[in-house]
This record gives structure tokens, sequence and C-alpha cells, in this order.
């Protein structure tokens, strides 16, 4: 049973080849490194600190995430929250690292919560517009974050500064070879993943042969001499537990589980989408979740899902667990045995290898499109796109689905009409069309004329769809208009639930048992 069980676990990627997933695992787990000592310097921690949460994160969610093949580790979104929370503590770091670890285990339990009670599913609603928007954002941050790698810290000053001549000719040359190999590889064998050789090359030739620049920045530059060493061992975070502890923690908290969740989701949903597969989108909230609760006891940064290397993985032919497990088991490798020689690779060649993940990434069939889908849309995808670059994803995602609901009520509004008959015994029927709910109130009011109507006016709703409490509210306006000159008014086709909350008008209302139909709307006063 239990080996039954783990081959269903591990499950081959979709050519049936376990090989295929650890190879991609292995170039994941190298291209892992660097990103998660810059987004631990970003957050003002030590480097271990980034690292040993993307080995948490990658394995927990790889083992019992709801998107096989999805990479997830130490992000830039949630470290530049991260450095709010070190600069309160500007003269006690160590202090400050301790509510780091904090909030960043609230952050989990915030996030299990969320996918216990399957609002990850609320994903699949995301438009297309917002999407695009998002794909095309992340991409070019991405690309600008890469461009920090073209920096150095001469000796003797305390900041980088761009490269220049010789030097920057020198990376530019390998970042262009590397990305040639990443490129190019695949149309002649597939049997190693090209982002791996690409690595691999770029090392070697800066290792063994001669190059005319003075200095080639490696991955022993970004991280440099190792300082205020962390011992990452279970630890329950030293903070006192007051009101002001709590001010602190709670609102980083869930300001970093929407972030993570919406990266992870928006993530989830984009690898879906290339890989032709459907993930569980409730099952990663709760092991992203689960991911950040542990980083946040064993004194990590948590994070949460990586498109950058999610995408390396794809590409590379990665879609199994055992992808992610096998990147994460060799970042630990890595940071435990092998540091001293990742350290030698050269950031071109990992420059190189982003530098195609953002090609692929991005939608550039977007600027052929854009011309061709509403104006609406196109504003919405340039929208998100520029949020995303100027400010997080979260802010981004959210601002994309405000006006794409926005827009989408007032089109839905202009729909609702009414068509009106004259029926033999005098009486006058107003035949309504189209949805009718908080946009569409207003127009409602105004498709009927009491002062000039019969004695017996009906509204039949059996094309309509009475949807919130704005809704029944409309209807008990132009109830109360038609009293007030003394009519009868009749509506026919409403659900038991619209009757309920008619209040005053229900004596207005005719039942028609066989033909009123049964659903509910949302209303507070149904429960």
């Amino acid at each position: 049973m239990l080996l039954i069980y783990l081959q269903r676990f591990l499950m081959p990627n979709q050519d049936g080849k376990y090989i295929t997933d650890f190879l991609s695992g292995l170039t994941v787990a190298l291209a892992l490194v660097p990103e998660a000592v810059a987004f631990a310097l970003v957050a003002g921690v030590n480097p271990t600190v980034g690292l040993y949460a993307a080995f948490f994160m990658c394995f927990i969610t790889a083992v019992f995430g709801g998107r096989p093949g999805m990479i997830s580790g130490a992000t830039g979104s949630m470290a530049v929250v991260l450095v709010s929370i070190m600069l309160l503590f500007p003269n006690d770091p160590l202090t400050g690292m301790q509510y780091l670890f904090a909030t960043i285990i609230l952050t989990g339990i915030i996030q299990i919560i969320v996918g216990v009670l399957g609002f990850g599913k609320f994903i699949r609603m995301m438009p297309k517009s917002v999407m695009v928007g998002f794909v095309n954002g992340l991409a070019i941050v991405i690309f600008l974050s890469q461009l920090q790698q073209f920096k150095y810290i001469p000796t003797g000053l305390d900041h980088k500064v761009w490269l220049h001549g010789i030097d920057l000719y020198t990376m530019i040359g390998l970042v262009i070879l590397a990305m040639l190999i990443t490129h190019y590889l695949p149309k002649f064998t597939k049997a190693i993943p090209s982002a791996l050789t690409a690595i691999i090359v770029v090392t070697l030739i800066a290792l063994f042969i001669p190059l005319p620049a003075k200095h080639i920045l490696n991955v022993g530059d970004m991280i440099g001499p190792a300082k205020d060493a962390v011992h990452h061992v279970f630890s329950v975070p030293h903070i006192p537990f007051s009101w002001h502890s709590i001010t602190i923690i709670v609102p980083y908290a869930f300001i970093l589980a929407v972030i993570g969740l919406s990266e992870s989701l928006m993530t989830l949903s984009l690898i879906d989408e290339r890989t032709q597969t459907r993930g569980r989108g409730n099952k990663e909230c709760i092991a992203q979740g689960v991911g950040n609760v542990i980083s946040g006891f064993f004194k990590s940064m948590g994070g949460c899902a990586m498109i950058g290397q999610s995408m390396i993985n794809i590409t590379s032919g990665g879609r199994g667990r055992l992808s992610g497990i096998t990147a994460a088991i060799f970042l630990l490798l890595f940071i435990v045995v092998a540091m001293p020689l990742i350290k030698l690779i050269p950031l071109a060649a990992l420059v190189g290898v982003m530098f195609m993940v953002v090609i692929e990434t991005f939608e550039w069939a977007s600027f052929k499109f854009i011309r061709k889908i509403p104006l609406h849309d196109a504003f919405i995808i340039i929208v998100v796109t520029v949020v995303t670059v100027l400010a997080d994803l979260a802010v981004a995602v959210i601002t994309g689905i405000i006006l794409a609901s926005l827009q989408f009520a007032w089109q839905t509004a202009k729909n609702i009409y009414t068509e009106t008959y004259i029926k033999a015994d005098g009486s006058k029927e107003y035949m309504l069309h189209g949805p009718l709910f908080f946009s569409s109130s207003t127009r409602f009011k105004s498709l009927f004329s009491p002062e000039k109507d019969p004695k017996e006016v009906i509204i039949d709703f059996k094309y309509s769809r009475v949807a919130d409490h704005s809704a029944i509210d409309a209807i008990q306006y132009v109830a109360d208009r038609y009293n007030k000159f003394g009519k009868n008014l009749h509506l026919r086709h409403l659900s038991p639930e619209c009757k309920a909350l008619l209040g005053k008008a229900g004596n207005l209302v005719e039942v028609n048992v066989l033909e009123d139909p049964d659903y509910h709307i949302a209303s507070d006063k149904l429960g």
C-alpha cells in the first residue's frame, strides 16, 4: 500500500519521465539561491533567512500543494512588506526579526483558514484582462529585478554602482550566451533542461577560459561574507504579548496573506493555462499557510509561489511533485554542503535564464489583440500592468477586479428593459427583461409611469433575475408609487425570497406557484 501511495503521490510528468522532473528540479534549485539571497537582503535580514525560507516553502508546497510543478520560495512581493517590520526596530534588528517570524506564523494561519473555508476557488473568477495585466506586469518586474545584478560594490564603498567598460560587456556577452543556449538547445535535444545546461556552460567558461573582464560577478558576490548567523532550529518567537505587539503583527500578517495568496493563486491559474491542466486552489492555500507557519517557527521569512522559478520548471519539463521536492532537497544540500561551489556560479548565467523566463512569460500577443478587444478591457490590462510594476501584485489584482466588476455592472445595467401590453380587460402588463440588481435598480425605477397607467398594472419578472436587496428596494419603491396614485400593482414570477422581503408591499404580490421560480438572492435579511 505504501508503494502504491508513493507512486501516485510522486507521479511522473505528463511524458512519464521521472528524470525530467529531477533535472528540472535541479535547475530550479540553482536559480532559487540568488533569488532567495536577494529577497532576504531586501527584507533586511541575513541571507540564510531567505535560503531556508525557500527550502521550507518549496518542499512543503511540493508535497502538500494543489498545483504540482509550481515552485514556492522567498519572494520579493512579501520581502518589501517584511522590511517595513524590520524598519520599526532600526536599533534592535534581533527584536525586529522576532516580530517578523511571529508575523509570518500568523500569515500562515490566515492562509490556512482561507483554504479551509474554500475561498481559494474565487481565483477562477479572475477576468482574462486582469490575468494578462498581471502576467505582463510581473514579467516587467522580473526583468527590472535582474538589472540589479549588473551592479557591484567597489572596494572602499558601501553602496552598489553599475558595471562599466569591459566588465559590463563581458557580463552582457555571458547573459546573451545563456539566453541562446536556453532558447535553442530544446530544438536539438530535450534530454536535459536547457536552463541547467546554460548555467553549467557559462560557469565553466567563467572558471576556465581567460576573459578580459577584471571581475565577473558571481553568487558569492551577492551573498558576501557571512555575518549575524541565524541558527534555524525550532523556536517560538520571543515577543511580548501586548496590544502594541498585536497592532504590529496583525495588520502586516493580513497584508502578507493577501499578497502571498494572490501571487500563488494567480501563478497557479497561469500554469493551469500553460499546461492545460487544473490545480486545486484551496489545497494550495492550505499548503502555503502550512509552509509559512513552519518557516516562522524555524526562523525563516516565509514566502509564496514564484512565477519565475515556476516557469523555469514548467518550460524545463517539470510537471510532477518530484520536481519541487528535488528543487527543495538540492537547495538544502547547496546551503549545508555545496555553498562554496554555488558561490562560483556567474550571475550572468542566472540572469540569462531569468531573461528567457521574462520573454516566455510576457503575453506578446497582447500587442496584437489589444486593438481588437473592447476599450475597457485594454484599459484594465494597462492599469493592472502599471500597478503591478509601481505598487505590488495584491494592489494590482484588487484594482483590476474592481475595475472589471464596475465595468460589468455598468454594461449589464444597460440591458434591463420592458415590453408593454394592454390586455383585453384594460389592465397594463410590463414584461421585464434583464437582471435587476444594484446597478440597474435606478433604471428600473424609470421604466414605469404610475401617474399615466390604468387602475390595474402587472409587472412580470419571468425574463428577469432579481439579484440583491437593492433590487428588492427598487421593487418596493415602484410599489409605493403605484399605491400613492391609488393603482393596483401585481408582481408575477417572483421567488418566495423576494416576496418575503417586499414587506408592506407583500399584499400586492400575485402568487403563481406553478410558474414562480425558486432561487436565493444575496440578502442579509435572509441570512
